[in-house]
């Protein structure tokens, strides 16, 4: 259980609040409008809507892989106890002008996965059984108005995406997210909040909420033949004016998807993963547009409508609970009836202010449950193992990812037509800080390898489409020459079409063989699609048509990322079993973890066929 000292870490800095909050966490005071350039002067209103987005689970400012503080180089703070101080700050700000209408609270998606708090009430304890899901509860707590569906609301199954709805005090809405059959939307598309002003008729504003076509593609097993995902442009055409229609004076929408056109699925699907500004710019009636999905911070945006001509405001607040989007949205009577005449927006920094004791009360139990969860002892390692360098050497981390995968599904074979096929595994470098300690495990050290809710499948592909995979995958690499010594991000996280702010680590894959090593180099002075060298497989060149078994996990397999071959490559292993459980499982069965047992140095980086050093 947390210790008092835990307790109090959580909630270290100072409590300030109301304006000494929003100060301290960057508020800027911006002018309201003064005029409407077609209607002359007139009373202004201004109405404010607060947005976050991308929680991942996250309540408390912890890190439950590391066991403590969460911290990173840029020193943020994450989670909803958070927010929910910044939150408090501002609606105590506008509740002091008595003219102002009470602000609004949205969220754009992606809930209720990403941290051990949010899997042990999906997997281990499911909040199916009856208990609270800790994220409702923070939100309702807090007083959400409305938020969207993000892409990993589906990882657990509609089941637990059901119970968590039904927990929620405000909708869950998804235009886009519709039956697989009749097309019809099986969440509310949206949902219509009329905000008081004192002396006038009410605001009635729609909120608008689309999730991310991409999820048809990442969690194909849990919405095949049951749900499918329209486009986010296209279904904000047919929404956006029926939200109107309905009575809106405001249309806000909640938006899971980045704002500029980007895909990682590449063509696999007819709709675009990020499109944000894309719908800004061609879908009138729009407003505003709290933004979510590609995890950066856009404190504001303005684009202009083709159509009507007016200004759109975005902004996305980073993530995990960070930052704070306000909205000001300037409102002014034309021909009776309100509408939107000067718009802003800006982010506020959770890192400033004290986490809400009312948040942390309530779900502390939670917490302390989880932690001693995740810190129980299931076995020991005969020697350190880090993924700190697994980006760009051969490492004993992944390695082990790949045995336990590799593992896994050659048992699962015997017996089958593909036993006697050569097994391989293809792992990335999701977690650069992960690390298993020499001597005692702990259930979060072998977790904090694979920090996603990923399952376990196997293809079969030929020599060929090995080759071409890990030339797709070798992409991540910027083209160098000369043998170094290179700082990391000199050579990593290249920048390709489908990722123009650089290619994530979990985009990169190795590929590592079960019971005979394949091997192959990387030559990194060569340009993308030339780079993959030697490989071989048991010191045999690999055959262009050798069949080989692969283990993948669902999200690859799916599409995600756009690898060459592994989406339409046959199937031959599904069990639904998730990829970390399997890593923990191995731990508690053998009782240890030796690296000598898997760990083979089977690929490396060159340049023009000469090794090269790279340095974190």
């Amino acid at each position: 259980m947390t210790d008092s000292g835990e307790r109090t870490s959580m909630t270290r800095r100072t409590v300030i609040g109301g304006a000494a909050a929003l100060a301290a966490a960057g508020f800027q005071a911006v002018p309201a409008y003064a005029g409407d350039d077609r209607g002359g002067p007139g009373k202004t209103v201004r109405l404010t809507v607060m947005g976050t987005t991308d929680l991942h689970g996250n309540v408390f400012n912890w890190d439950y892989f590391k066991n403590t503080e969460y911290d990173d180089s840029a020193h943020n703070d994450i989670g909803l106890a958070k927010i929910s101080t910044l939150v408090s700050a501002v609606r105590d700000r506008i509740a002091a002008d008595r003219r102002a209408p009470r602000p609004l609270l949205l969220d754009a998606g992606d809930t209720i996965q990403g941290t051990p708090l949010a899997y042990y009430f999906a997997k281990i304890e499911p909040i199916t059984g009856g208990h609270t899901h800790p994220m409702a509860a923070a939100m309702n707590r807090i007083g959400y108005d409305a938020a969207a569906l993000g892409n990993h609301e589906f990882n657990y199954g509609l089941d637990i995406l059901r119970k968590f709805q039904r927990q929620l005090r405000f909708p869950l809405l998804g235009a886009n997210a519709q039956d697989w059959t009749t097309g019809l939307p099986v969440f509310p598309p949206y949902t219509l909040k009329r905000v008081q002003v004192p002396g006038e008729k009410p605001i009635t504003v729609g909120i608008l909420g689309l999730t991310n076509p991409g999820i048809a593609i990442w969690d194909k097993a849990n919405v095949e033949n049951k749900l499918k995902f329209g486009g986010i442009v296209e279904l904000a055409k047919i929404w956006a004016p029926r939200v109107r229609q309905a009575g809106a004076d405001v249309v806000i929408a909640s938006v899971h998807s980045g704002m500029d056109l980007s895909s990682s699925y590449g063509d696999a699907l007819p709709y675009p993963e990020n499109a944000s500004v894309l719908m800004a710019e061609t879908v009138p009636g729009i407003d505003a547009v709290l933004v979510g999905h590609a995890h950066l911070e856009i404190p504001e945006r303005l684009v202009t409508n083709k159509t009507s001509g007016e200004q759109v405001v975005l902004s996305e607040p980073l993530k995990w609970g960070m930052r704070l989007s306000l909205f000001d949205l300037d409102l002014q009577k034309v021909h009776g009836q309100w509408k939107v005449v000067g718009r802003h927006s800006q982010v506020l920094n959770a890192n400033t202010v004290d986490a809400d004791p009312d948040v942390v009360a309530l779900l502390q139990k939670d917490h302390d449950k989880v932690v001693e969860y995740v810190n129980s002892k299931i076995g020991t390692c005969t020697e350190a193992m880090s993924a700190a360098t697994a980006p760009w050497e051969d490492t004993a981390a992944l390695d082990f990812v790949n045995f336990i995968q590799a593992d896994a599904v050659s048992k699962a074979l015997a017996g089958t037509p593909q036993a006697s096929l050569p097994v391989l595994a293809i792992a990335a470098p999701f977690n650069r800080a992960a690390a298993i300690p020499a001597g005692e495990v702990s259930i979060r050290d072998v977790a904090g390898l694979y920090v996603f809710d990923n399952t376990l499948l196997a293809v079969t592909m030929s020599g060929t489409q090995i080759k071409e995979y890990l030339e797709f995958s070798a992409q991540y690499f910027k083209q160098v020459t000369g043998t170094g010594p290179f700082a990391s991000d000199q050579v990593t996280n290249a920048p390709t079409p489908t990722a123009p702010n650089g290619t994530p680590d979990y985009n990169y894959d190795i590929l590592g063989g079960l019971s005979k090593p394949l091997t192959y180099k990387i030559d990194i002075a060569k340009a993308p699609g030339a780079r993959i060298t030697d490989l071989a497989y048991n010191g045999t060149p690999v055959a262009a048509d050798q069949q080989f078994v692969v283990a993948v996990n669902n999200y690859r397999q799916s599409g995600g990322g756009n690898f060459p071959h592994v989406k339409t490559a046959p199937v031959v292993y599904n069990r639904q079993v998730e990829i970390r459980q399997l890593m923990i499982d191995y731990v508690i069965a053998t009782g240890s973890v030796d690296p000598n047992t898997f760990h083979t140095g089977d690929w490396s980086l060159v340049s023009n066929g000469s090794p090269i050093t790279v340095t974190p």
